[in-house]
């Protein structure tokens, strides 16, 4: 795999000349919605097939998957084209191996609102381990408020990907309850009646997990939260379900703050199966511009994070959006819009802006004016970036990544993890 950047002058033509594949093959693999006008600064992600074999009349990619001693969700990861549907045709070229073999392994999470289109959810499965649909409320009397899940766990299913409830303090206004995480952490009753709701739930909408994610807890409730998340793992666990939680992304014990102080990482670390570091959110809506998840904020907190966490728990947080601010940044005032990457990329194109690199970040960046005169600064993830957050996982032994979230395309980052990483399937 080689992660080209777009200079000036290239074309899709030149590009494919240059390394010696099909203009078609850049094209699907990077699904460019608009091949003729590249972006200055875009990364492309150019593959090399070592293996293909041609579909005879009357085969299944069942069939052939078997003949090559793969699973059918690795034929689907090496064939982006399918778009994770079994159907294939006579004389279709389909890639059975690339010449840079895997040399790591690693399980894939990923969070999903219910609202994902049926055929970006169904392309996506092949390349995760676990489904998170995001997420299970709960009310004052420990019951819980419904997710329309039905959808994304029968097609997780239906592709061997295990799905995970996800239980939050996420009320209707979109932010986390300190007060309701409070209520529940320190009134046992409240946990049981909730904890017997989750078990009802998980076996009648056959979830095989759960996922906690409490935020802004009190510091005092850090001792109540971690023995909850103990308490859910002894009743949890005889009936076969492991349980996972998710934690602000701190570099000390003693980090201040309403976000951190709740989660203790040592006393997480031992009641939970998994833990998720939510490493990213440094460049956030109300924040000055700046990378989402910059590698060496990134980088501090899995140092901290394995000398309380044992390592293979630890599921890497890996953000797949960025943010348009308008400028100049004010502090309370400014207010940035989340886009996706793929987006950010056609706002480049658009405002013939040259998309840069910043190599401490490493993250993608450029500035535009819009209609109005108004100059922006954009953030945001490309092939780059994403290799560069990947490869911590390996590098200090951790589990896994856990996506935020899937509702918003972003193919070269599932070009570049099937690359370099053999996915853990259940």
């Amino acid at each position: 795999m080689t992660i080209h950047v777009v200079k000036v002058g290239e074309s899709i033509y030149s590009i494919a000349l240059e390394y010696g594949v099909p203009m078609s093959q850049i094209i699907n693999d990077n699904e460019l919605t608009d091949p003729t006008q590249l972006v200055v600064g875009q990364t492309l992600v150019i593959l090399f097939p070592k293996q293909t074999h041609s579909v005879q009349s009357g085969e299944t990619l069942t069939e052939i998957a078997t003949k090559y001693g793969l699973t059918v969700r690795q034929m689907l990861r090496n064939n982006p084209v399918l778009k994770g549907e079994m159907t294939i045709y006579p004389g279709q070229t389909l890639v059975i191996s690339y010449e840079e073999e895997p040399k790591s392994t690693l399980s894939v999470n990923a969070y999903s609102y219910p609202f994902i289109t049926d055929s970006l959810l169904r392309r996506t499965l092949p390349y995760l381990t676990n489904l998170t649909p995001f997420t299970y409320g709960m009310t004052e009397t420990g019951t819980l408020v419904d997710l329309e899940d039905e959808k994304l766990i029968a097609m997780a299913k239906e592709m061997g990907v295990v799905p995970l409830m996800h239980l939050s303090t996420l009320t209707d206004e979109g932010n986390f309850s300190s007060d309701l995480a409070s209520l529940i952490l320190n009134d046992s009753t409240l946990q049981k009646t909730l904890t017997d709701h989750i078990v009802e739930n998980m076996q009648t909408k056959g979830y095989q997990g759960l996922d906690v994610d409490f935020e802004f807890i009190p510091a005092k409730d850090a001792q109540p939260y971690a023995a909850f998340i103990r308490s859910l793992a002894d009743r949890l666990h005889p009936l076969g379900y492991l349980v996972y939680t998710a934690v602000a992304p701190k570099t000390s014990s003693d980090q201040p703050g309403l976000l951190y102080q709740g989660h203790s990482y040592a006393d997480l670390g031992a009641a939970a199966d998994g833990v998720l570091l939510m490493t990213y959110e440094w460049g956030y809506t109300y924040g000055p511009p700046m990378a989402v998840s910059p590698l060496p904020n990134v980088r501090q907190v899995v140092e901290y994070a394995i000398t309380e966490i044992p390592k293979n728990k630890i599921w890497l947080g890996i953000s797949n959006y960025g943010y348009d601010w308008a400028l100049p940044y004010v502090k309370g005032t400014t207010r940035a819009t989340s886009i996706s990457n793929q987006y950010a990329v056609s706002i480049a194109r658009k405002y013939k802006a040259v998309i840069q690199f910043d190599e401490t970040a490493q993250a993608p960046w450029f500035r535009y004016h819009d209609e109005n005169g108004v100059e922006h600064e954009v953030w945001f993830e490309d092939a780059r970036s994403i290799k560069a957050r990947l490869a911590l996982i390996p590098e200090y032994g951790l589990y896994g990544a856990g996506y935020w979230n899937l509702v918003r395309p972003f193919p070269q980052n599932w070009r570049v993890l099937n690359a370099l990483y053999n996915i853990r399937e259940s």
